[in-house]
């Protein structure tokens, strides 16, 4: 047998994995609703070792995950800032929007596709839960099936307002609702009008909307509005006695249930 004909026939004996180059990992990292304390242990593995970490953010400002990260994560050279188009300027279902996001979204993917081609895991800060409202998720939509993925659950923002409100939620068989301040009224008055429990959220200049929607279906008395739950500056009082309506996007409003009760 030949040199040529002899390395041909080694190389096709050889382990397909061995062929296979090794990517990184991406990683959806769950930081809980604003205490620090409030990671889980596996979260903060994954900020401790990962060389690349991404947090979504607001034209010059650091992203809330990242702020979090702020009690374990002090090294610079790791930051991946991943900054929106637009947050606050334009509708949600505004074409210029969705284009714009889109875009935005596509391009992350390509750039982080770079480190994870390269053998570098990725970790994707995300507030609360990865898989709820999260950015994260419009990335896994894009890589998964390309590269490994590994999603670390958190702790949610309404769980950690709720209980800082110390306000049971459910009781009994109480039917919980969530839903997001940007629907439009006569939605949220639909949806409302047959909730045993609910948590709004995303709420900046949709308050005045959710106030008068609550009024309307009976449950403003039982409203309670929390801003900026397990973070500094947190608020917590009845939605009936806020005096305005002004209200940051990390804030929400709990209908606590009524149900059964031994």
């Amino acid at each position: 047998m030949e040199a040529s004909e002899r390395i041909e026939a080694e190389r096709l004996e050889m382990p397909e994995v061995s062929l296979m180059a090794k990517t990184g990992t991406l990683y959806g990292v769950g930081m809980g609703p604003g205490d620090p304390e409030l990671l889980t242990l596996k979260a903060l593995r994954v900020l401790e070792r990962a060389p690349v970490l991404v947090h979504f953010c607001k034209k010059s400002r650091r992203g809330n995950s990242r702020t979090i990260a702020d009690a374990v994560v002090n090294d610079p050279s790791r930051e991946f800032p991943l900054v929106y188009p637009y947050t606050t300027e334009l509708a949600p279902d505004d074409a210029e929007y969705v284009s714009a996001l889109a875009a935005f979204y596509d391009d992350a993917a390509a750039r982080l596709s770079d480190h994870l081609g390269a053998g570098r895991d990725v970790a994707i800060l995300s507030e609360g839960d990865p898989f709820f409202y999260g950015s994260f998720m419009h990335l896994w939509r894009r890589l998964k099936g390309r590269f490994p993925i590994e999603v670390i659950p958190g702790v949610t923002g309404m769980s950690g307002c709720w209980t800082r409100a110390g306000t049971p939620i459910t009781w009994g068989d109480d039917v919980l609702t969530v839903l997001p301040a940007t629907l439009p009224e006569d939605k949220l008055l639909a949806r409302l009008r047959d909730a045993d429990a609910a948590v709004i959220m995303k709420l900046g200049r949709h308050l005045p909307k959710v106030r008068a929607t609550l009024a309307a279906t009976g449950l403003l008395q039982r409203a309670v509005y929390v801003e900026r739950g397990t973070m500094a500056g947190e608020s917590i009082e009845p939605l009936a006695e806020k005096a305005d309506d002004k209200a940051p996007y990390f804030s929400m409003v709990l209908v606590p249930g009524e149900g059964r009760r031994p």
